[in-house]
């Protein structure tokens, strides 16, 4: 059965484009999945579905002449005397197929769709080879709006914060509590959601951090100290939410900071964490200002770490929040705080429980740095303006 994902609308407007369509993120999020039934849309016969890990489909591309290409692709059904839609899988495999894609992006009537599961890699694969051709789109695990559709639970979500707060039901929230504790605690790779089992959810989640480490880290990078990278994922993980200290992190695990840096870099390019600057008027302090960090998946940094029920709402809201264009956290000298900067004008603090002090905490904070719009987002509901429950993000 096929569930449909909330990127799917965008990549369907696509099909008619000329440009190359890259689908990227994470192992096991979906991509393959996605594209399959956007495969299977496009009305027209002449098109092939090709898995780049396969060997033997990697030799369609092994030619010097890149025309000679279209003949290996005849024996598949093409005809290329008529539009070709050409999807490529897990395209990082076989990196010397780029520059026979760009060849024939611009030589032959061909709609590429490739997928790679790694922004680090393909970044230095398309940053110059397919500079104007192509467009790219990132697929994260699911949030909860797209959980619930896993589970048979659809329901409307409003669009914006603003909307969420004049929308929410204690119906609704009471309905569906239960499902965003199952959320919290596993997270949203599909996979991991479509399992009942509470033990082979767990082992689910080892699997997919064993190929992440497996195909991801040990094929992709070139660190020596191979430990201390792991040692690095294992901290992180109990500190989401909280904002980096390199020289602490580095001293912890033994290596330089250079060296931290660089692995914070592979593990922010390969989607398994997110870095979120602060928030600043000025655009030097917040490049160089102290960074939070977040995981992929709640349900990655649950199963690896003894985290704090707020740590890991917190992570959770962030996950769900990361669509927005710009995202922040505030942090004044003095200690006082504010989870999220939304766009630069709404400020977001999350709370198991949230009470009447904390939003109007949060707008005393808030105006003094001209925000305009605040939202308490906790897991209890309350019905006043200013509070969002978090089935609703």
């Amino acid at each position: 059965m096929f569930y449909p994902r909330k990127l799917l609308p965008k990549l369907e407007r696509e099909i008619k484009t000329r440009e190359i369509i890259v689908l990227t993120g994470m192992r096991r999020v979906g991509k393959t999945t996605l594209y399959r039934h956007l495969f299977e849309k496009i009305e027209s016969e002449n098109k092939v579905f090709l898995d780049l890990e396969n060997p033997l489909e990697q030799r369609v591309f092994e030619e010097k002449d890149y025309n000679n290409i279209l003949p290996n692709l005849k024996k598949y059904g093409l005809n290329s005397k008529e539009k070709m839609y050409l999807f490529l899988d897990e395209v990082q495999a076989e990196p010397k197929a780029i520059s026979a894609i760009k060849y024939l992006h611009d030589h032959y009537n061909i709609k590429f769709f490739l997928t790679g599961s790694s922004s680090f890699y393909l970044k230095n694969l398309f940053s110059e080879s397919l500079a104007g051709r192509k467009f790219i789109f990132e697929l994260y695990p699911l949030n909860f709006e797209e959980f619930l559709i896993f589970n048979g639970k659809d329901r409307k979500f409003w669009p914006t914060l603003a909307q969420k707060d004049k929308n929410k039901n204690y119906i609704a929230y009471e309905k569906k509590k239960k499902l965003y504790d199952e959320y919290l605690e596993f997270g949203g790779f599909p996979e991991v959601v479509l399992t009942n089992d509470r033990e082979r959810k767990s082992m689910k989640l080892d699997d997919i951090f064993k190929s992440y480490f497996e195909k991801d880290v040990k094929v992709l990078a070139d660190f020596r100290k191979i430990n201390a990278f792991r040692d690095l994922i294992l901290l992180l993980a109990q500190r989401v939410g909280s904002r980096l200290d390199i020289s602490k992190i580095s001293s912890e695990l033994g290596v330089t900071r250079a060296t931290c840096y660089s692995y914070l870099a592979f593990l922010k390019d390969t989607y398994f964490i997110s870095l979120v600057s602060p928030f600043s008027r000025s655009v030097d302090r917040e490049v160089s200002g102290s960074k939070k960090v977040y995981l992929c998946d709640t349900g990655m940094a649950n199963h690896f770490a003894k985290i704090s029920s707020g740590g890991l709402l917190e992570n959770s809201i962030f996950n769900s929040l990361r669509h927005f264009s710009k995202l922040n956290y505030y942090q004044k000298r003095s200690g006082a705080e504010i989870d999220f900067v939304v766009n630069e004008k709404i400020g977001i603090e999350v709370k198991t429980k949230g009470t009447k002090s904390d939003l109007k905490k949060l707008t005393s904070i808030g105006r003094k740095i001209h925000l305009s719009e605040f939202y308490v987002i906790t897991k209890d509901f309350i019905d006043q303006p200013g509070f969002i429950s978090v089935i609703d993000i």
